[in-house]
């Protein structure tokens, strides 16, 4: 299997980075082919801009999709945007592993989508969804928190995970053609002890050795 991971988190000593680590070692332990991208370590650029390309559309107004499509006629991106995107289109199973800010993902890791996902490269108005570039492939979130389980109940403080996670979901990943897998959320890892945050990642681990069995997820199943 062809896995790409993907991981945001400033902090390399932080347990999302540690999450990241045990499963590059775990798809390792598979024989699986591996790529990644810790874009903390590789110091993304997250800002739209048009840096991404190595031609230019319209030098006059910036329009990104205009460009996007331009840079996928002449195949002239970037290369820290080419290189993404060609890691996204090789893959069998891509993760996104992060910590959850003010509801969503780090502005970083929503700036690396901004800007790989390129409108006429990875989508078009016939290549969405059932018929996305990445219809055979599967994808899932592995995520923290810095509330409790309880928080993200129904009914609870910050309200269900799943309509949180569901732009992420369905406007993400699904919106490629991915099959969504079942979230791996650690809650409030901070308030873990030693041993709980290892038990966590062995669980992570034991769960990835036979990922590809699994089939696409429905909220509930959980």
């Amino acid at each position: 299997m062809k896995v790409f991971l993907v991981c945001y988190h400033p902090e390399k000593a932080s347990f999302n980075h540690a999450m990241f680590e045990k499963a590059q070692e775990a798809f390792a332990r598979r024989g699986d082919q591996v790529r990644t991208s810790d874009l903390a370590a590789m110091k993304f650029n997250p800002v739209a801009g048009r840096e991404a390309y190595l031609t230019e559309k319209d030098p006059d107004v910036f329009k990104q999709q205009l460009e996007e499509l331009n840079a996928t006629e002449h195949d002239s991106f970037a290369p820290f945007i080419a290189e993404e995107q060609e890691k996204i289109l090789w893959c069998d199973l891509m993760i996104l592993q992060f910590p959850l800010w003010w509801f969503g993902m780090p502005a970083v890791l929503k700036g690396w989508v901004d800007r790989v996902y390129a409108m006429g490269k990875l989508y078009r108005g016939d290549m969405l969804y059932s018929t996305g570039v990445k219809k055979n492939a599967k994808a899932l979130l592995s995520i923290t928190t810095g509330a409790p389980r309880e928080a993200y109940l129904p009914g609870g403080m910050n309200g269900d995970i799943h309509g949180i996670l569901r732009p992420i979901h369905r406007g993400r990943l699904e919106f490629l053609g991915f099959e969504v897998l079942a979230p791996q959320i650690v809650y409030a890892p901070a308030h873990l002890s030693a041993e709980d945050r290892k038990r966590a990642l062995e669980q992570y681990a034991n769960r990835l050795q036979s990922i590809e069995k699994e089939k696409k997820w429905i909220v509930g199943d959980l």
